[in-house]
């Protein structure tokens, strides 16, 4: 999924703050996360107080204002000014170097919001002392050093390690707060998983309800009702929506013809795709292709 809605990451300027100090953030227009290197301090976001300690992340999937901060009751002063006038990639507050945060944006494509952010809270907060935080943390490891010591390609490094940090919470987030219903609590669910992966890996498949039961080792109707219940839907229904998806991907990035990519996805003819893709998107696959070339020019 992260694939399919074309996830990117880019890093800002560190910040480094001590004594009392607070510094407030706009919304930031791409999914924002920071870690906390050294030191602690309050993350305020969405009228709550999360207390980050060393080790700890955030991820925020929504354009909210936040701020960070020693204390409650030290007045904020923006994160604009502060970061422009960063020094070798450092922006400072406060007086001292008692907290060290390191942070950037993962950037989406134009489906994100429905396939994955609003499956998500809006923030995201994993403690340094989790399982998925000792990954996080040898992957933030390798960006300092890519930042630091800066080797050929290390902002191309550290921006695919930024990606696997950004599975890694995601993964955390599954294990201890699975969404109650969407495709992400699906892939959590012992039933429903195993056939959601099967469909992801073999979208060109002819399943049934029949072998997706098998993959999932229980009856066709236990099948039904369980995927019923934590997707939303059917899981035929779940298949097509799938395969619609991976064709309008195609259409958007690639020059395949589109009789290739309904092979691709598991249409028999053209002409079928274009059916099914019609009467959910509204437009021909062809038309698509037409109005998401000229949003890009």
């Amino acid at each position: 999924m992260l694939s399919l809605v074309g996830t990117t990451s880019s890093l800002s300027a560190g910040l480094v703050a001590g004594g009392d100090w607070a510094v407030s953030f706009e919304p930031p227009p791409a999914v924002k996360f920071n870690a906390v290197r050294r030191g602690r301090c309050l993350l305020l976001a969405e009228g709550s107080v999360f207390e980050l300690n060393e080790g700890d992340c955030f991820l925020l999937t929504r354009p909210i204002a936040f701020t960070l901060a020693s204390a409650l009751d030290v007045p904020a002063e923006p994160a604009r000014p502060l970061f422009a006038a960063a020094v070798d990639g450092v922006a400072r507050a406060g007086t001292g170097d008692d907290v060290l945060l390191i942070g950037g944006r993962f950037g989406f494509g134009e489906r994100a919001q429905e396939l994955l952010l609003d499956s998500l809270p809006p923030v995201l907060h994993v403690p340094g002392a989790t399982p998925a935080a000792a990954t996080v943390r040898w992957a933030l490891d390798q960006i300092d050093l890519e930042l630091r010591d800066h080797p050929l390609a290390s902002t191309l490094v550290a921006e695919h390690l930024a990606l696997v940090m950004l599975i890694h919470l995601l993964r955390q987030h599954l294990a201890t707060s699975p969404p109650g219903e969407g495709w992400l609590a699906g892939l959590a669910d012992p039933v429903v998983g195993p056939a959601l992966r099967a469909m992801h890996g073999k979208p060109d498949y002819a399943w049934t309800v029949a072998d997706l039961a098998a993959v999932a080792a229980v009856s066709r109707s236990s099948l039904a009702a369980r995927f019923k219940q934590v997707v939303g839907q059917g899981p035929l229904d779940y298949l097509t929506r799938w395969r619609l998806e991976l064709a309008a991907a195609d259409l958007r990035h690639g020059d395949k013809t589109v009789a290739v990519i309904a092979r691709e996805v598991g249409y028999g003819s053209e002409s079928a795709l274009s059916t099914a893709f019609k009467r959910v998107n509204g437009l021909s696959p062809r038309a698509y292709r037409a109005s998401r070339s000229a949003v890009g020019a």
